[in-house]
């Protein structure tokens, strides 16, 4: 889970995690840039009761290059990437992970049958539109995906080993995961994506920018 001021959701979505995965060998990892808010600590707090690790860095330095550092950092064969500010619901992870044994990828999906947005703007609802249109039509390896945007999946780790960050600093890692990791058996999960329990949402003009790098990079 990569973090950023989420001193308020952390602890209730570990405890909620450790519900989910009892009996499962599992370690949770959150990978913090630095929160003035003292998320690092609170996580690290529970590691006493639960198996949480804290990888803690110097600044804020993007999405992507946290799940990168993470994924180095961690050490299962499945791994799964989730926020940490209940948008992406805890109970998901089993059905995760049930269907991850017959795929490469499984991504957590808005857009697949069955699942939905709940209290976002038209503006945002059409931004996310947008931006799943727009890595559908240029990124080939998106194309049969219906939420390649999605922050939310699960995946082997042999997937992991043959991706490099494209741009670092970036948020969208699924679709740089897609494009040069180019996974076979990518599936979807439907959910019910909800508002943050707490906190402000992370979406500015720098996240913005950011993807339209990547899309540049990536087509280029």
């Amino acid at each position: 889970m990569p973090t950023y001021n989420e001193r308020a959701n952390i602890a209730p979505l570990i405890e909620s995690l450790a519900k989910y995965l009892n009996g499962y060998t599992y370690e949770i990892l959150v990978v913090d840039d630095n929160s003035p808010d003292g998320t690092a600590d609170a996580a690290e707090a529970l590691s006493g009761k639960y198996p949480v690790k804290v990888l803690r860095r110097p600044r804020k330095m993007g999405v992507t290059s946290a799940i990168h550092d993470g994924f180095k950092a961690s050490s299962g064969s499945v791994i799964i990437v989730m926020d940490a500010d209940f948008q992406h619901p805890p109970e998901l992870v089993p059905r995760l992970l049930s269907r991850i044994r017959y795929c490469d990828v499984v991504v957590a999906s808005r857009y697949a049958g069955g699942g939905r947005i709940e209290e976002w703007s038209f503006i945002r609802r059409a931004m996310s539109m947008v931006a799943v249109a727009l890595v559908r039509v240029l990124v080939p390896e998106c194309r049969s995906v219906k939420d390649p945007v999605s922050g939310f999946f699960a995946l082997w780790r042999e997937v992991l080993d043959s991706w490099r960050p494209v741009v670092p600093g970036g948020y969208k890692v699924l679709v740089e995961i897609l494009a040069t990791a180019k996974p076979t058996r990518v599936c979807e999960e439907p959910y019910v994506f909800r508002a943050r329990r707490s906190g402000k949402s992370k979406l500015n003009t720098a996240v913005v920018f950011s993807f339209i790098k990547l899309l540049l990079k990536l087509l280029f």
